[in-house]
């Protein structure tokens, strides 16, 4: 244990957690439990069965696959697979969770002390994304060892004092088992699985700049990727659990506005303070990690590296930008639909692909694109029910 302490892996896990933990790990986890009341440990299983156990098995799938990517994708094709990989970084990056973020970290802010527009508070979240990631070598040192200490110090603190004055959680008509599958697919929406996938190649990337054998490298990745998850399954759960016992305390317009409520409420106004800015800067690094994997893949893989990697960089900040301008609600409702649709076939890619790698088990277009079509016509057949009704 005290070897594990002092070793690489502990930083990378710190530093996993806090690329993972962007907005939708603190607003999806709070929202599973002021839905789930008094069944919320039915739907916190759910959760952190596709919100923490799947994205490290993500990224395992990864690391089978030395982090690369067309190995990975490519095995329904070159170039679905291509179209797949581009389609999820550029959902992870300017088109999805890296605004999300910038949105959340306003609405974080704005419920304290903030009070400027949205729009110059995503011009200068921009430009600081900017300016760490265009040295990108100091991201890892940053998270790791800077942010997520305090950011567990702030979280843990948070949790423990809702704990310490909680209320009975709210009674709720819903199954255990809709509970569930509520939980489940609100962990679509935390995005973490797509994150996996490029997360795991920036880390298998830092360790060989190290110069860390690559078996030994391999194995760092995996102790970090669990540390990782198990820091992000007790968060969820304990944010999870303050919603179901705090948040029916609160008139909300949003899921947004529901972590700064309780926030506020638990800490009280200075803490409370302290706590909003830990996040808001947590949602910032996030966007960085996020960000700089985009602009990764779009200058090596799209441009070939003939357009440099500071003019991709501000390129997808300018779209970045725009979009966060949606704020948090207009995104996640562009998110959801696409986030249901194909999270069941991404879940199916790599669960094929690590038995690939340990079993030579080959079938794989099939499945994977059955999944993706099975999912999309449930989905509109739900809507279309919805809308009967």
């Amino acid at each position: 244990m005290k070897k594990f302490l002092k070793s690489q892996s502990l930083a990378i896990g710190l530093a996993m957690f806090s690329m993972f933990f962007g907005a939708g790990n603190i607003i999806f986890p709070l929202a599973v439990g002021q839905f789930a009341g008094e069944k919320n440990s039915f739907a916190i299983l759910g959760l952190i069965l596709t919100a923490a156990i799947m994205p490290i098995v993500g990224v395992i799938a990864m690391i089978l696959f030395n982090g690369n990517y067309r190995q990975f994708f490519g095995r329904i094709g070159k170039t679905p697979g291509f179209l797949l990989a581009l389609s999820i970084i550029t959902l992870l990056g300017p088109l999805g969770s890296t605004p999300r973020c910038i949105a959340l970290a306003f609405t974080t802010l704005k419920s304290t002390f903030l009070h400027i527009s949205p729009l110059l508070f995503s011009a200068l979240a921009c430009v600081l994304i900017f300016c760490f990631t265009i040295k990108k070598n100091h991201i890892l040192t940053l998270l790791g060892w800077i942010l997520t200490p305090v950011l567990l110090a702030s979280l843990t603190a948070v949790i423990l004092i809702g704990f310490l004055t909680s209320h009975e959680a709210l009674p709720i008509d819903h199954s255990n088992m809709h509970v569930f599958l509520h939980g489940l697919k609100e962990g679509y929406n935390t995005m973490d699985l797509l994150a996996a996938f490029f997360f795991s190649s920036t880390i298998l990337t830092v360790l060989r700049e190290r110069s860390v054998e690559p078996k030994q490298g391999i194995r760092m990745a995996l102790r970090a990727s669990l540390f990782g998850a198990l820091l992000l399954a007790v968060v969820y759960a304990g944010f999870s659990y303050l919603a179901a016992f705090h948040g029916g305390q609160f008139e909300i317009t949003g899921k947004d506005e529901l972590l700064a409520a309780i926030t506020l409420k638990i800490a009280g106004p200075y803490a409370g303070l302290l706590v909003c800015i830990t996040i808001a800067f947590a949602c910032l690094t996030t966007a960085i990690a996020l960000i700089s994997a985009f602009t990764d893949f779009v200058q090596k893989e799209v441009f070939k590296e003939k357009v440099s990697y500071g003019v991709t960089l501000v390129g997808a900040l300018l779209i970045t930008f725009v979009v966060s301008t949606f704020e948090f609600t207009g995104i996640s409702a562009f998110l959801g639909p696409i986030l249901q649709i194909c999270y069941p076939g991404l879940i199916v890619l790599t669960l094929l692909n690590i038995a690939y790698r340990l079993k030579n088990f080959a079938p794989i277009k099939v499945p994977v694109f059955g999944a993706f079509i099975l999912s999309a016509l449930f989905y509109f057949l739900s809507g279309m029910a919805l809308l009967t009704k």
